[in-house]
């Protein structure tokens, strides 16, 4: 179908083709033009699933359904990717995609055809495609952090043991740029003053995690030149460890904390900070996953396959009125 443009005020310049739209924003000041994709689609990859419900033992994988409001908040749709496949699958469906997310959860990076083997199969292809100069990001959570530095340390474990749960509220984060200069840092140079105090001064980061990455192990397993350390943090025995770091190269990034659950997850034993200071922290990050995305022009063959892929096409199970279940809710897959 031919595409149809539609010129609007202030200088913008909008091109919608059947299955991709772009936005064209000309500057008056530079006159460069930049390109995005205003129906970014987003992976978010499935973990293995342990459980002793016996209603539950036809399901092998899920997604918790916060990661997919998270993104969703951004303005962005999400596809499931499934664990336990081949590498022509996931080039295929990456190659339709504008981004993955690894979620958090305590899945097994050496379990065969698992997470880790699954995620270290994206990890490559992504570095592919940048490498060829088709815009791709990642992003890592809690598990999807520690999986992105097991990656990025080539599947050697880089993390150390640390007291780093709920029972320990986690005050600041401290900013660990060179010169303090967050323009340097991708993952923060559009932040406000404001999201930058909250983040620096306020309760508003959610921990969960028995591993830690340290300033020391970035350094011997990872490399500085690859790798931008940019927030630390401290566990309740004050080991310093890293909260936030992206890759120098590419268009990778991973927190430690969650930004999902000040803003989905309920469940009062998580201790989680509601704030408006929180919600406004943690919507800054998926405001930033979404808009990398957004720099991806993959896209599905035709709006029936792309239907077809959407978790739409899935009915989340609610759990959170049992309190053993830390998701308020989650997508069970057979798969």
């Amino acid at each position: 179908m031919a595409a149809r443009i539609f010129i609007l005020n202030l200088g913008v310049v909008v091109v919608m083709t059947s299955m991709l739209m772009l936005s064209v924003v000309c500057t008056a000041e530079d006159n460069e033009v930049t390109q995005f994709n205003d129906r970014p689609i987003v992976g978010i990859l499935s973990q293995e699933l342990s459980t002793n419900r016996s209603d539950w033992k036809t399901y092998k994988s899920f997604i918790p359904a916060s990661y997919i409001k998270y993104v969703e908040s951004a303005g962005a749709r999400v596809v499931p990717i499934w664990i336990n496949k081949t590498r022509s699958y996931y080039e295929n469906m990456m190659s339709k995609l504008n981004g993955v997310l690894f979620p958090g959860g305590s899945t097994n990076f050496d379990a065969k055809y698992g997470f880790g083997d699954a995620g270290a199969m994206i990890y490559d292809i992504a570095k592919g495609f940048n490498d060829k100069g088709e815009y791709f990001p990642l992003w890592g959570t809690c598990q999807g952090f520690e999986l992105l530095a097991y990656l990025g340390a080539n599947r050697t474990d880089p993390l150390t043991n640390c007291n780093s749960g709920n029972k320990y509220p986690h005050v600041n984060l401290f900013f660990h740029l060179e010169n303090k200069d967050y323009s340097i840092s991708k993952m923060y140079a559009l932040a406000s003053k404001e999201i930058i105090q909250i983040l620096s001064s306020e309760q508003v980061t959610v921990n969960f995690h028995r591993f830690c990455l340290t300033q020391e192990n970035v350094t011997r397993y990872m490399g500085d030149i690859n790798w931008r350390i940019t927030t630390l943090n401290k566990d309740a025995n004050g080991l310093t460890f890293i909260s936030s770091m992206e890759s120098r190269k590419y268009p990778f990034y991973g927190v430690q904390f969650h930004p999902e659950k000040p803003l989905f997850e309920w469940a009062p034993q998580l201790k989680t900070a509601h704030t408006s200071s929180a919600v406004k922290a943690s919507q800054y990050y998926a405001n930033f996953f979404v808009n990398e995305a957004r720099k991806s022009h993959h896209s599905f063959s035709s709006s029936e396959e792309e239907k077809e892929s959407l978790i739409y096409n899935f009915t989340p199970l609610y759990t959170g009125k049992e309190k053993k279940y830390f998701s308020e809710m989650v997508y069970l897959f057979e798969w």
